[in-house]
């Protein structure tokens, strides 16, 4: 019998407004296009189903918080076809680039045309709760085609792998971007092993760290009070080398009290970066120094 894949909540359709001001020239640098499937087929092994939150959506969802740039951060929902991602960033107008997924077929050619098409960044996601497996013989490969490009690698993974993840993070000759806090869990504190290996890692200069996927830590909800204190610890060990994303359109939601609103999450970075001055840094000055000049 074939088994039936959910499907998932889309975006809130509504979009309010932030208590505060982005800065101008700021960067979202997490978040993922999807559709229409009609033109992007997702991949037939998957988790669930998303709805349709296409490039024209996300355009307005931007324009509306006043954010600028930004990374199309490839879903793991389209398999390893980076159609989707590569569409959004032509369609841009040089607002957006690319973080793609890569599998043992890529090749060095292969990554010039896609660094030509946009991309800056390569993900790897193992998170083994979302089906995900670490293949070091494609990662080995995949870092051996980007060689000279200039990419970030981009990692997805269960927090409670960090303390088994770090020696092989570090050991990573590229500038390492980690996704949502580590996906550590705020009911253990700051004191455990993950977090631990989390802020080890933060104080290494090639490791950057998206402060981003607060509603998917925090079993409390918004305003994500849980996620303070890690946030905090974080912005004294590595302010400049932090990255907020909104994680839009919010896959994987099955509860609508769950979906979290971008200008929800744009107010808890203020809980998290009370500082104006880091706050706007994180934003607009740290991804533009990730991706080695200013656009």
């Amino acid at each position: 019998m074939e088994k039936t894949i959910p499907n998932c909540l889309g975006p809130q359709l509504t979009q309010s407004q932030p208590n505060w001001t982005v800065p101008k020239g700021a960067w979202d640098t997490h978040f993922h296009v999807l559709g229409p499937q009609t033109q992007f087929p997702y991949a037939q092994a998957r988790k669930y189903t998303p709805p349709d939150a296409p490039l024209e959506v996300c355009f307005e969802m931007h324009n509306a918080l006043g954010i600028e740039r930004g990374f199309v951060v490839h879903a793991n929902t389209y398999g390893f076809d980076n159609s989707v991602d590569l569409d959004a960033v032509a369609r841009s107008g040089g607002r957006y680039l690319a973080v793609v997924r890569l599998d043992n077929s890529a090749t060095s050619d292969g990554c010039r045309a896609l660094h030509h098409a946009g991309a800056r960044g390569v993900r790897f996601a193992f998170n083994p709760k979302h089906g995900g497996i670490l293949n070091l013989d494609v990662f080995n490969h995949v870092l051996r085609c980007i060689d000279g490009l200039g990419w970030f690698i981009e990692l997805h993974f269960d927090g409670a792998a960090l303390p088994d993840l770090r020696p092989w993070i570090e050991s990573i000759p590229a500038p390492v971007v980690i996704d949502h806090f580590g996906r550590v869990d705020p009911a253990l504190g700051l004191d455990q092993e993950p977090f631990r290996a989390l802020a080890a890692l933060a104080r290494r200069d090639n490791v950057w760290i998206k402060i981003s996927g607060a509603d998917r830590l925090s079993p409390r909800g918004y305003p994500y009070h849980d996620v303070v204190p890690f946030a905090r610890e974080l912005v004294h060990i590595a302010a400049d080398r932090l990255l907020w994303g909104s994680d839009w359109p919010h896959t994987g939601y099955f509860d609508p009290l769950r979906v979290p609103d971008v200008s929800q999450l744009l107010n808890a970075l203020v809980k998290f970066v009370p500082e104006q001055q880091v706050r706007d840094a994180i934003l607009v000055d740290n991804p533009r120094r990730l991706i080695g000049h200013d656009l």
